[in-house]
């Protein structure tokens, strides 16, 4: 099993929308990084733990958990002319765009912030702390375990 860190927007999709949808699974498409991509391609795999990750809003951070629940196929709105995601390059026979499908597995009180990630030593390795931008991105288990711990944790 791996471990990874799902970023997105709240204001286009938050963990209150995952919350939302039937039996808390959706699929987490839309990604249009390679680097990403290839991450979310071939190495994510059905029964993977994710760190839903809000980025870009006041509170930026680790807001809860979930798993992955099928592993990557083609994004389906690349081939879509109407949709923002949409890829002329892209074709059935050789799709450049994947995704996967998630399930809710918790909601945290309160969110794991990125401040607290970064005063934190132990987190000195976290790819959140090299790479902050990239949407899909490995976590280490330790440091998977280590944001579930602080979760638990009211804030100071």
């Amino acid at each position: 099993m791996n471990y990874w860190l799902f970023k997105s927007e709240p204001d286009c999709y938050s963990i209150a929308h995952l919350a939302a949808e039937k039996q808390q699974t959706a699929r987490w498409d839309g990604i249009r990084n390679f680097q990403a991509r290839n991450l979310l391609r071939d190495q994510v795999a059905k029964g993977d733990e994710v760190l839903f990750y809000h980025s870009r809003c006041k509170a930026i951070g680790v807001v809860g958990t979930m798993r992955v629940a099928k592993a990557a196929y083609p994004d389906p709105q690349q081939f879509n002319p109407d949709s923002d995601y949409f890829d002329p390059k892209a074709s059935p026979d050789n799709p450049r765009w994947f995704c996967v499908d998630v399930t809710l597995t918790r909601t945290f009180n309160h969110p794991v912030l990125l401040d607290t990630i970064k005063q934190l030593p132990e987190f000195d390795t976290m790819v959140l702390r090299k790479q902050s931008r990239l949407s899909i991105q490995p976590v280490e288990k330790s440091h998977f375990f280590r944001i579930l711990e602080l979760a638990d944790r009211p804030p100071k």
